[in-house]
């Protein structure tokens, strides 16, 4: 039994009570607060089943699923993923690694994700309802990859206007220095020349003619 999890985008997350043959009081008590929305309560017992047999698969299963739904989506990977080597059942290894491949999904780690799908059809290939959630991984992929590109063009874009304004803005100041260098040149010989003109002139004497 699988239930939808409505968020930005429905995914389908493996139930916490598809496996129940096993549960302890406080796997029990979890479940009941679960199915109120009481997540963070829920994962009390949760915790409390492990402290009593940490090998429970119920109890480390169900406690993903209460973190996933408190968004505590690394902590919810670790709980499947050690769920998932408490069991040999391959339809609950791949319910693990279907909670595994949604909880990267919602970390937006889609390579992660669509990896952990894989590993639960490995284990249930005719499970659709992980196909499904594959598929819509691989397309959230291709987007986050498109959209990573268009913001590296941009980016490479602004640097190379960026660039572009430095270069034309050194151009400017260097023409700016060599006028005021020139003006400045032109400054002094005119002043040299000004004051060679006040200098009176010597002339040679005049020899008189006896």
């Amino acid at each position: 039994m699988k239930q939808v999890v409505i968020l930005s985008i429905c995914l389908l997350l493996c139930s916490p009570f598809a496996f129940s043959q096993k549960e302890s009081k406080d796997v029990r008590a979890g479940n009941k607060l679960y199915k109120e929305d009481k997540f963070t309560d829920a994962e009390v017992f949760y915790r409390k089943g492990l402290g009593k047999n940490d090998q429970s698969f119920e109890a480390t299963f169900n406690l993903g699923n209460a973190l996933y739904k408190q968004q505590k989506y690394k902590d919810a990977v670790e709980q499947f993923a050690k769920a998932a080597t408490l069991e040999t059942n391959k339809n609950k290894i791949a319910s693990a690694y279907h909670n595994i491949g949604n909880s990267m999904f919602q970390a937006k780690e889609y390579s992660k994700s669509i990896e952990a799908y894989k590993m639960a059809l490995k284990q249930n290939p005719k499970d659709d309802e992980t196909r499904y959630n594959l598929a819509l991984a691989q397309k959230q992929l291709k987007q986050q990859q498109h959209q990573q590109q268009k913001n590296e063009d941009k980016k490479e874009q602004q640097q190379q206007n960026q660039d572009k304004k430095e270069q034309e803005k050194m151009s400017k100041e260097n023409a700016q220095q060599l006028l005021d260098a020139f003006l400045q040149d032109e400054k002094e010989v005119q002043k040299k020349l000004k004051e060679k003109q006040q200098q009176p002139s010597k002339k040679p004497p005049v020899e008189k003619d006896w």
